[in-house]
């Protein structure tokens, strides 16, 4: 070879040399580019449950645990946590129980008691508190039990300025699958 020859890299015949120089992409659009990727290659994926790629015997149905969410509270215990407010836009937007939320009634939101649970909810600062029934799943947002109509909320000394309040949820009556009610005599609240 000749001094100050340049070396070509091997290729096929007829191939651009621009198809073998590097691609240099921002750190986010590497990240995209890979997310598409995957995404683009799961879209096709069979589902688990798929009785005819499922792992589960074919003579049981496949668990539909997680697809329920958590299994509904019967315990009447009283519960603590936050409590916040369902927010205007919900107004008349149909609930769980297939009523329409309304902003000047009981109704409230709580992910494991029961649809029709009558319930004393309490702000632990202000002891005031309010009879609710449940009638909505939520509130989906970490460390909260229940949600409340904005007047309810309201009622026990939730203001828009605070948004959530610890709170005490003591179950009053729990309707059972049977179809009986069980009447609970709720805890003092602390």
């Amino acid at each position: 070879m000749r001094a100050g020859a340049q070396t070509k890299p091997d290729r096929a015949p007829n191939v651009p040399a621009m198809c073998f120089r590097p691609l240099h992409l921002n750190p986010v659009a590497a990240i995209l580019l890979l997310i598409g990727v995957v995404a683009v290659g799961t879209a096709g994926c069979t589902p688990l449950n798929n009785p005819r790629t499922s792992a589960a015997p074919r003579d049981e149905e496949p668990s539909t645990a997680a697809a329920t969410g958590p299994r509904a509270d019967l315990s009447g215990q009283t519960r603590f946590g936050d409590a916040s407010f369902y927010a205007g836009r919900f107004a008349g937007r149909e609930m769980a129980d297939g009523s329409r939320m309304d902003p000047r009634g009981d109704n409230a939101a709580s992910k494991t008691l029961p649809l029709g649970t009558t319930a004393r909810v309490t702000n632990i600062e202000t002891g005031e508190s309010a009879v609710v029934t449940i009638r909505d799943r939520g509130p989906y947002a970490h460390g909260r039990i229940v949600e409340l109509s904005p007047s309810t909320a309201r009622k026990i000394g939730i203001t828009k300025q605070s948004g959530i309040a610890k709170v005490s949820v003591a179950p009053i009556s729990i309707p059972l699958p049977d179809g009986s009610t069980k009447r609970v005599v709720a805890a003092p609240t602390p």
